[in-house]
């Protein structure tokens, strides 16, 4: 599988948690619901602070 995965902070409730840097669905915090990352067709667009990459093997 080539991809990363980042770990991903919210920036209104704090919240870390990793999404796919390939993501084909929106992605939301598992907390409050906004919206982490959006798929483009290829990379995500990630809307909050990286805090972490975790390369794929």
């Amino acid at each position: 599988m080539a991809g990363n995965f980042y770990t991903v902070r919210c920036s209104d409730c704090e919240n870390e948690q990793t999404v796919f840097g390939k993501a084909a669905t929106e992605v939301a915090c598992a907390v409050c619901g906004t919206t982490l990352a959006r798929p483009t067709g290829g990379k995500a667009e990630i809307e909050h602070e990286i805090t972490d990459t975790v390369e794929s093997r």
